[in-house]
């Protein structure tokens, strides 16, 4: 069986993932309301996008990230009102 070790990082307000590179593993959908997400390789909500604007849909529970790489730094820009749980390395 394979192991897929990540580190999780609950948020329900935008905020840093990771101020140093990594991997996007995947997110968690805890909750949401009307939510979206942003994802950015900086420290601060601007400049590179990783993942431009995900609107939840109703019951989605995970989305994958595909191992995505982050050179500076992973930021995640919350919009609406959503509870996740990011997978990184």
């Amino acid at each position: 069986m394979e192991t897929f070790a990540s580190t999780p990082k609950n948020l329900s307000a935008s905020g840093a993932i990771k101020n140093t590179p990594g991997v996007l593993v995947g997110v968690v959908i805890n909750s949401h309301s009307s939510g979206t997400l942003k994802f950015w390789n900086n420290t601060a909500g601007s400049g590179t996008v990783l993942f431009n604007t995900i609107t939840l849909v109703s019951g989605e529970r995970f989305i994958p990230l595909y191992n995505a790489n982050f050179d500076v730094a992973c930021y995640l820009t919350i919009g609406g009102t959503a509870d996740v749980t990011v997978l990184y390395k």
